[in-house]
């Protein structure tokens, strides 16, 4: 496992984070997906209604090498519950165990907030990230249609 710390995220992360999410966007063969703006991610995680939180995957020369965000979703079946947006890795640092501890911390979160659970999207062609979430006995629910509009 290699050496990195994980901690909040801070605003001045903010222009790194959306660097990672570029690269995610690349992998995911989307690279246009990505729309928000600097400024507009930056206020929804810190300005006077922050809509999200995520932690750092930071290595020993400072750098962030990964993240995990989320943010508190309601079921009118579960109550409240945390849903992981995206968790990312360098592309250089995957396999190392980083994406455990990010995972873990986010364990530790939900549980410190006694939410009732942690929800997320995968790609079902992504199955190194099919495969991590197995090894945390993830469930996979193939009923259900992602939906969407744009205002």
């Amino acid at each position: 496992m290699s050496a990195v710390t994980i901690r909040d995220v801070r605003r001045e992360d903010c222009p790194r984070l959306l660097e990672l999410i570029q690269e995610l966007a690349e992998f995911e063969k989307a690279p246009e997906a990505v729309t928000v703006t600097l400024e507009h991610f930056t206020n929804a995680g810190f300005g006077e209604k922050p809509v999200w939180k995520a932690f750092a995957a930071v290595n020993t020369e400072g750098t962030i090498i990964g993240f995990a965000l989320y943010y508190i979703r309601y079921s009118t079946w579960k109550g409240s519950r945390m849903y992981l947006e995206d968790i990312i890795v360098s592309e250089d640092y995957r396999g190392k165990g980083i994406g455990s501890q990010l995972f873990d911390k986010l364990i530790e979160e939900a549980r410190e907030k006694e939410l009732g659970g942690i929800a997320w999207q995968v790609l079902e062609w992504n199955e190194p990230a099919i495969n991590f979430y197995k090894k945390y006995g993830a469930t996979f629910d193939p009923e259900w249609w992602n939906a969407s509009i744009t205002v």
